[in-house]
């Protein structure tokens, strides 16, 4: 069916996709071995789901039996300046660029929706959607595609579009030949491995993601230990440094569609008026944006981390209302941070030791 590949491609540009591929949804692939080494590790931290839904995630037929085809997508959302910049901004905070704009998997999953629909009406075979939150392993799958290969960081690299792609895909009964897959061009860099805050990378190509701060700011809902406190500085939610640091980020573009264009609000905002916000007024200011997803008090703790790390006094009155939370993580984190500010003492250590 190569008019279909020709004519799907070019439905997904029109959609607003940058980049589109196809790889084979029965061949077999080592991504389930790694996965399975993964988790054995314990590297996959609290994250449990990914443990229950392992055979499902093992192979693309583990998810549906009748896939033959996969159809990846990307959308860029590349940023318009260097996100690393804002680190040294301390009483701000530092949002990860793919947060900035509109929460992604809504976008993405409505266009990826509409292809999938021209993929059935024209081949007649079904076809399913996922966005990043079903139990499918879209970056190998991506790989497979020729979209991009996955880096030493474990993300997805495009030699065309750097490290800022959003994935999508959709899963068919139709027969379409695949692409080549893409070669990984990592050469030996390691810049991604090095730029690391608190060290997640045990060696190329694996993470652990117990010591990764966008799982600890996103995922994890309980008190970090303190030397991660340190390390996170401002980052309060996610964190880009291995992405932003990668060398093919010097072909990258900034994002064209605009509701995945940074908003004001969300660059770099006061820590002390993030830490004042109320439940509704966190569910006002983040309405759009995928930070809802982790709540008000997960939130509040990543604000009063980096408030402890700001080296501003004048924060602690900012901290000091989230003595009194009931929820005791925010309690603990309010504590620390006012410890912090207290004495000015700042860490000045390196990124925590392992073990």
């Amino acid at each position: 069916m190569k008019d279909l590949r020709a004519l799907t491609r070019a439905r997904a540009t029109k959609l607003g996709f940058d980049v589109c591929g196809f790889a084979s949804a029965e061949a077999p692939w080592i991504a389930g071995e790694r996965l399975q080494a993964f988790v054995d590790q314990g590297r996959h931290g609290d994250m449990e789901w990914i443990e229950t839904t392992l055979p499902r995630r093992a192979h693309p037929r583990g998810l549906w039996d009748d896939a033959r085809t996969a159809i990846l997508v990307g959308m860029n959302y590349g940023p318009d300046r260097d996100p690393l910049a804002r680190l040294a901004e301390r009483d701000r905070a530092c949002i990860s660029v793919y947060a900035l704009g509109d929460d992604y998997h809504d976008l993405v999953k409505g266009r990826l929706k509409m292809l999938a629909d021209f993929v059935r009406s024209r081949s007649g075979q079904d076809a399913k959607t996922f966005v990043d939150t079903a139990p499918l392993m879209e970056k190998p799958l991506a790989e497979a595609a020729g979209l991009g290969w996955q880096g030493k960081h474990t993300n997805l690299v495009s030699r065309e579009f750097g490290s800022w792609l959003f994935l999508g895909a959709i899963l068919t009964s139709a027969v379409l030949e695949p692409d080549a897959p893409a070669e990984d061009a990592c050469g030996t860099c390691r810049a991604c491995l090095d730029a690391c805050p608190t060290d997640a990378f045990p060696a190329p190509y694996q993470l652990d993601a117990r010591r990764c701060l966008s799982y600890l700011t996103i995922e994890f809902a309980g008190p970090w230990p303190e030397p991660f406190r340190d390390a996170m500085g401002n980052r309060v939610y996610g964190c880009d440094d291995c992405l932003a640091v990668c060398p093919w980020n010097k072909f990258a573009a900034e994002a064209r569609e605009h509701r995945l264009q940074a908003r004001d609000a969300l660059r770099g905002p006061p820590l002390g008026e993030l830490a004042a916000l109320d439940e509704a007024g966190f569910r006002a200011r983040f309405s759009r944006s995928s930070i809802k997803r982790i709540g008000v008090e997960r939130f509040r703790r990543n604000v009063l981390y980096a408030i402890g790390n700001s080296g501003d006094p004048d924060l602690i009155d900012a901290a000091r209302p989230h003595l009194e939370s009931p929820d005791p993580v925010v309690a603990d984190a309010a504590r620390w941070a006012i410890a912090r500010l207290d004495t000015g003492r700042l860490s000045t250590g390196g990124p925590p030791s392992r073990g």
